[in-house]
């Protein structure tokens, strides 16, 4: 089975898209399946044309000229660059499948490729363009621009062979756009297990020299986006302090809200209570990790935060971390309130601080959580299991690629 995966961008960049991309990559090699990379204009790190980075090999898509102007010029202009880089891509490696990534700007260019060249496309759907621009603040919700990227993804999930997405929030918003039931797959976003260990012992001059000895540390480590809810972690801080004085957050990584973040931390007058760290090397991040008793998600309700199952949470509960974390739907498909995690109302300070407080009081079931969050990713979110979910539909759409095997052997 050779599969052509079409990507929005790839490692080096480091984020969730490239973690799970490269979770899917590596299971789909041991299944002895032949894997191919393309990214799109929008991978934004220096390469040439082709570029093998830590074993994997992207063949990249240069990024277009003379786009500006008009709205939507500009991603008209990406998706045709994308659709040239792909035809090429294609035509060299002779895929059986052709595996589109959100967003629906590598749909478009997959499916005309496809149709070209007699390949069946399959779109897997991280999140909906349109959503995500919402929050980057590009567009609002109802606009014209979000109205007709709806009806752009909506037109590409139904002319894929099949589609895949990471959740039961986003499965039941693509079957109300009309793509029937058996024409959606759930691959759970999880985690690689045994990359995984139960929290460690804190780094005691790493927590001394950021200002943390003898605190109590609430903390989050990821992109600071403005869906996270990052901002409400520190309206809620200061009821939490009158409480329990030794608390602290840390802040670790950066993003579009970095300066907002900071910015409303001097307002509040909590300079000396949250540290920012920056961003951290990959092979750093567990010593951060082990500075923290507590993790907090605070993600604000939205569509994208109501329909996507985020992966942080889960790599927590791999650990054994502790964990907070507002009731959107993308987080209660993953988090058992009082069983592996502790929910709180979306969108409240006081439900945050109240929630935080509540699991700081209650030392005694801490073993149990971080048991039982470490039994559910071990039993239920493991890669191994949902990439092999892709398996049946490759086979149904590609068939002579197990005769192409079968000849081969």
């Amino acid at each position: 089975m050779r599969v052509l995966h079409i990507l929005d961008h790839s490692i080096p960049l480091h984020s969730g898209y490239t973690f799970r991309t490269l979770a899917i990559l590596r299971e789909q090699r041991k299944l002895g399946w032949d894997t191919f990379h393309l990214t799109s204009p929008k991978h934004t790190a220096p390469s040439a044309s082709e570029e093998t980075v830590d074993g994997w090999h992207f063949h990249r898509t240069p990024a277009p000229t003379g786009a500006a102007g008009l709205p939507g010029l500009a991603e008209v202009a990406l998706m045709k660059q994308t659709q040239s880089r792909l035809l090429e891509v294609a035509q060299q490696v002779r895929p059986h499948i052709l595996h589109a990534h959100s967003p629906v700007l590598n749909a478009i260019p997959a499916l005309r490729v496809g149709r070209q060249l007699g390949i069946p496309v399959v779109y897997e759907v991280r999140a909906f363009w349109e959503d995500a621009a919402v929050d980057h603040g590009t567009t609002r919700e109802g606009s014209l621009r979000y109205r007709l990227t709806r009806r752009l993804e909506t037109h590409a999930l139904r002319q894929a062979d099949h589609v895949f997405t990471i959740c039961e929030g986003l499965r039941s918003d693509i079957a109300a756009r009309g793509v029937p039931a058996c024409g959606i797959t759930v691959i759970p976003n999880a985690v690689d297990i045994e990359k995984f260990e139960p929290g460690g012992t804190p780094d005691e001059a790493l927590k001394a020299r950021l200002g943390l000895t003898g605190a109590t540390v609430l903390g989050f480590i990821g992109s600071f986006y403005a869906y996270e809810g990052l901002d409400l972690l520190l309206q809620a801080l200061p009821a939490l302090l009158q409480s329990r004085p030794e608390v602290r957050v840390v802040l670790v990584g950066g993003g579009p809200q970095e300066d907002a973040l900071k910015a409303q931390a001097q307002s509040l007058g909590l300079a000396d209570q949250v540290v920012f760290t920056g961003r951290v090397p990959h092979a750093e991040v567990q010593r951060y990790y082990d500075l923290v008793d507590v993790l907090a998600y605070p993600r604000h309700s939205m569509r994208l935060t109501e329909l996507v199952t985020p992966l942080k949470p889960l790599e927590a509960m791999a650990q054994g971390r502790l964990l907070v974390a507002s009731d959107v739907g993308g987080h209660k498909e993953l988090i058992r309130h009082g069983e592996t995690g502790w929910l709180f109302q979306a969108g409240s300070a006081q439900a945050l601080a109240a929630a935080v407080d509540a699991l700081l009081q209650r030392r005694a079931d801490w073993p149990r959580l971080r048991q039982a969050g470490r039994s559910f990713v071990e039993a239920e979110r493991n890669w191994t299991a949902s990439v092999a979910r892709y398996a049946p539909v490759y086979d149904r759409l590609a068939p002579t690629a197990r005769a192409d095997a079968h000849a081969t052997a």
